[in-house]
């Protein structure tokens, strides 16, 4: 199945400058890629059920669960400086 494309027009829309041997190098490739692509459209996938990956992968994310923590009232009583419940810090990148 030959499908004529002008790697030097591909070339000139893409602002590259290619040398002869390049152009010809990348027609030859270019070949070789349709080739497999037309050997892959030849397999018969009728009796295949449709997915959305070739694995059956399961969601690695663990569910969110709200676990016992630290009391966050005797948390703050013990920070050096608290403003509306949060921890004041200094500033990490110093702007002035």
């Amino acid at each position: 199945m030959p499908i004529d494309i002008d790697i030097a027009h591909v070339a000139r829309l893409a602002r590259l400058a290619l040398s002869d041997e390049a152009l010809e190098g990348y027609a030859n490739q270019l070949a070789l890629i349709l080739e497999h692509a037309a050997r892959v459209q030849e397999v018969d996938a009728t009796q295949l059920e449709p997915t959305s990956h070739p694995l059956n992968l399961a969601s690695r994310f663990r569910p969110d669960e709200v676990e016992p923590s630290l009391d966050r009232d005797e948390v703050l009583a013990q920070a050096p400086e608290v403003k509306g419940g949060y921890f004041v810090v200094p500033p990490a990148l110093d702007m002035g």
